[in-house]
């Protein structure tokens, strides 16, 4: 009921009625229903309603702010209320933060926190961003492999309030080294006096701690694991990758893929915070290279102009034709780049996706001739009809190889296949296309170049 009853009434009218009022309304909510509001509000008001909350669950709805939004609150707050928060919050959490704020504002930090929260920030926020020892955090069980399982669930009940959680522990040797795993469910049904090395799955999957994020990612996926352990290269437990983080990694990941096949540059915060200036220097720069691109097509429409003045029919099936040649090239290209980066294909496979995308682009070439030739048909008879049903199929077929094949030849060349994306698969198609078609109108029609 407080959910609903904050959504119907606005912020201003509850601070009009007290602060009394205003913790009713908030103390029942999740955090992720409070950030909504938050987004909404000026940060002063948005501090207002979080000091309004018990400390920890401060830090709970603080981790669920989007970066960005953390960085503007953490300048506003004081720094003896930035370091409660930060002490309460998630290891992983609270160095991505630290990490975003300045260096004269890290430093301004550091004092108020105290020294395990130091340390544990300088060691997690000194690994390369984009690798799995980036985006894991401190705050996991582990138990010892001689220890029965009574006494490894009443650590685990005196030590669950500091964890990330608590229904995966990780079983090490006195020098940390990971033995195994186990779940909370098999420590609740074993015996009371059963070995934890006898109940540990010792299969428990982990990656190192410069594997990339998206490797990380994977790994969870793939196990199907609410944590996967992180390893240094002597093989000793220094973090997990929590489930959250991982999905955090996926959208993060997609978000910026979704960016490249636009050819938008990465975005430092969402699109509804980001500045003008901001949209306009990561839209611009592709959009102008691709300028250039598309002057070909024009010089190929200038090269068969006499081909054009001579029927100038033709000019009526242009953009139908070259809008399908980037069409099929875009189907195609999505296809691969979200292919390549799922793993799904490799670079060995080219070969043998090329001749199954020739079939499939000729059965959907034909399908589109057969209906383009009717038009022809009917506007300039059946030579007409000829030339666009085979430029139809021809294009088609060179839009969609294009598309396969460019997100492969970048990736060969070390670059991001999401950068073949629609607007240059579009425009590389469009170019082919004129060629083909009017090279194809020139020769059916016996017409001068």
């Amino acid at each position: 009921m407080a959910r609903k009853n904050l959504k119907k009434e606005p912020f201003n009218i509850l601070a009009m009625r007290g602060e009394e009022r205003l913790r009713d309304h908030i103390e029942d909510m999740h955090a992720a229903d409070l950030v909504d509001i938050l987004r909404d509000v000026p940060v002063r008001d948005a501090w207002r309603i979080l000091s309004l909350l018990p400390i920890d669950r401060q830090a709970t709805v603080f981790e669920h702010l989007d970066i960005s939004a953390q960085v503007t609150l953490a300048r506003y707050l004081k720094r003896s209320e930035l370091a409660r928060i930060i002490t309460e919050m998630s290891g992983d959490d609270r160095a991505d933060l630290f990490n975003k704020l300045s260096p004269e504002e890290q430093r301004t930090l550091m004092p108020a926190l105290s020294q395990a929260e130091r340390e544990d920030i300088r060691r997690l926020s000194s690994y390369p961003e984009g690798t799995a020892g980036a985006i894991m955090t401190s705050d996991y069980a582990v138990l010892s492999p001689d220890w029965t399982a009574e006494e490894a669930l009443d650590k685990l009940r005196l030590e669950a309030p500091d964890k990330e959680t608590i229904y995966r522990s990780y079983v090490v040797d006195k020098q940390r080294r990971l033995l195994g795993a186990v779940s909370l469910k098999s420590l609740i049904i074993a015996d009371p006096n059963e070995k934890i090395e006898e109940i540990m799955d010792t299969s428990s999957p982990s990656v190192s701690l410069l594997d990339t994020q998206e490797d990380a990612a994977r790994q969870v996926a793939k196990y199907d694991t609410l944590a996967l352990p992180v390893l240094d290269e002597n093989e000793r437990l220094v973090g997990i990758v929590t489930y959250d983080d991982a999905m955090d990694v996926v959208e993060e990941e997609a978000t910026e893929d979704f960016h490249k096949m636009a050819h938008i540059g990465k975005l430092a915060t969402g699109v509804r915070d980001a500045a003008i200036s901001v949209l306009y220097r990561q839209r611009v720069t592709w959009l102008l290279l691709l300028i250039f691109v598309n002057i070909f097509t024009g010089a190929g429409i200038n090269y068969f102009e006499d081909v054009i003045a001579a029927y100038l029919p033709l000019v009526f099936f242009l953009p139908m034709l070259i809008g399908s040649a980037g069409n099929a090239g875009a189907q195609s290209a999505t296809l691969m780049i979200r292919a390549i980066a799922t793993g799904d294909v490799e670079m060995k496979d080219w070969g043998r996706l090329v001749l199954r995308e020739v079939l499939v682009s000729l059965a959907i070439g034909l399908t589109m001739a057969a209906t383009v030739a009717m038009i022809g048909y009917y506007k300039g008879g059946l030579e007409i009809a000829l030339v666009v049903a085979l430029s139809m199929c021809m294009i088609v077929i060179i839009g969609s190889l294009i598309g396969l094949s460019l997100p492969f030849l970048l990736a060969k060349m070390e670059i991001d296949p999401a950068t073949a994306s629609t607007p240059l698969v579009t425009s590389i198609a469009d170019v082919t296309g004129v060629i083909v078609y009017l090279g194809i109108a020139s020769a059916v029609l016996n017409l001068p170049v």
